[in-house]
């Protein structure tokens, strides 16, 4: 029984060891990343009259589902873009939605912004991100669209950022890493940024350097043609991961999928553990279903967890406190470090670190069985090529009389609710 002990321990230790180089080389790759556009923006800043008949005027789609803490911060930050010509397009399934408040502050605060408001309560398939979308380009009068998640925060140069990569030749569509920002300091947000910053986003990174072109959903920017090209939104709506979808799509017809020199921000909000469990294992069901391999490979994130391991099937070995005790204060590093780059503090996490790989590891063991994820309202069952059937649904809310309705600049107030549709 001893000898066996000993093999669990070391392999223990050694995927531990392994894990713990990853995060390292995860994070070098991230300073270099960060340091290099920080490198290239004090050398060759962005002027905001720069040529702007040679920027593309794009159409950021926002879809939105309800109020969420920073909700407002984060679409600010959609206001405040150093670009020539865009427009904001918010879709809303709901004419009581509670972001509507949020976008009509915004307006007022920013009067000369073009911004155009769509509520179509229309159900196009399971995926209502993806709904939204078909019910929003109604409303898009460029060419150049960049869909982008309501919880995520941007900088000033984001659009610049994505245009000037978008104009790369070979480049159909560009997408942004981002990093967890905790809406407060409360355990379970914490928990949600750290896994943000100490495991996807290394991860992202050594995915990069190994050759992976994935498209991650809280930035995808493209032309409405290569768009039409790949089926448009309405071959999306069938799948929860319309991200991953769209990247392959994009893939296969040959195309580069860039990688936009900035980094964004998003709000981790969840209220509490179950919150937070719930949506990591509809992500992890999710991964699973699209690269089984991989999402089981990505236990290697986990170090301080098989460090655990390796001293419960050796707890009198120094070498494995010593890997425990080691990996725990490089794990710190590593958060530290990936803070300082993404600007994302987590105060107080470090006595929790083991716990986290715990929780992601029980994540993970939970993600490998079943096939029912929670979302939006809505409980749907993921199959293997990614494409999902509802279970369940809320009671269909019959559509408003006025809806579908687009409300922008150059609108009168009494055409408000006016129908429109393409």
């Amino acid at each position: 029984m001893l000898p066996f002990l000993s093999s669990v321990s070391f392999i223990s230790g050694a995927l531990s060891v392994a894990g713990q180089c990853q995060s390292l080389l995860g994070s070098v790759l991230l300073s270099r990343f960060v340091h290099l556009r920080n490198r290239e923006e004090h050398s060759a800043p962005f002027k905001t009259d720069d040529h702007a008949a040679s920027w593309p005027k794009i159409s950021v789609l926002k879809p939105l589902h309800g109020d969420e803490p920073l909700l407002e911060e984060a679409l600010e930050s959609f206001f405040k873009q150093d670009y020539p010509e865009y427009e904001l397009v918010f879709g809303v399934q709901r004419t009581d939605d509670p972001a509507l408040a949020v976008i009509e502050r915004l307006r007022t605060r920013y009067p000369a912004q073009p911004v155009f408001v769509v509520c179509d309560s229309t159900d196009h398939g399971p995926n209502r991100k993806v709904g939204n979308l078909i019910n929003m380009q109604q409303a898009c009068h460029h060419d150049v669209f960049v869909i982008s998640d309501s919880d995520i925060h941007v900088e000033p140069q984001y659009l610049r950022h994505i245009a000037s990569t978008l104009l790369q030749s070979e480049t159909q569509l560009v997408t942004t890493l981002y990093a967890g920002l905790p809406a407060s300091t409360q355990l379970a947000r914490l928990f949600g940024a750290h896994s943000i910053n100490a495991n996807f986003l290394p991860g992202v990174m050594m995915s990069r350097l190994l050759g992976r072109q994935d498209c991650l959903g809280a930035t995808m920017a493209l032309t409405r043609q290569r768009l039409d090209e790949v089926g448009g939104f309405t071959s999306l709506v069938a799948h929860i991961a319309d991200d991953s979808e769209l990247g392959n799509r994009i893939l296969r017809q040959q195309g580069t999928i860039a990688l936009a020199p900035t980094l964004c921000l998003t709000t981790v909000a969840e209220n509490n553990f179950r919150e937070l469990i719930s949506h990591e294992i509809r992500w992890g069901r999710t991964v699973r279903s699209i690269e089984p391999v991989g999402y089981a490979c990505s236990s290697l994130q986990l170090p301080l967890f098989w460090a655990t391991l390796c001293v419960a099937f050796a707890p009198t070995s120094p070498l494995s406190w010593g890997l425990f005790i080691g990996g725990w204060l490089l794990r710190s590093f590593t958060t530290q470090h990936t803070a300082r780059l993404t600007k994302c503090s987590l105060p107080g996490i470090f006595p929790y670190l083991v716990l986290r790989d715990w929780l992601s590891a029980a994540v993970m063991l939970a993600s490998a069985c079943g096939s029912r994820v929670a979302w939006r309202g809505r409980t749907v069952h993921i199959t293997r090529n990614t494409t999902h059937t509802s279970s369940r649904r809320h009671t269909h809310t019959p559509p408003d009389p006025s809806s579908p309705t687009v409300n922008g600049p150059g609108v009168d107030r009494s055409d408000i609710n006016r129908s429109v549709r393409s």
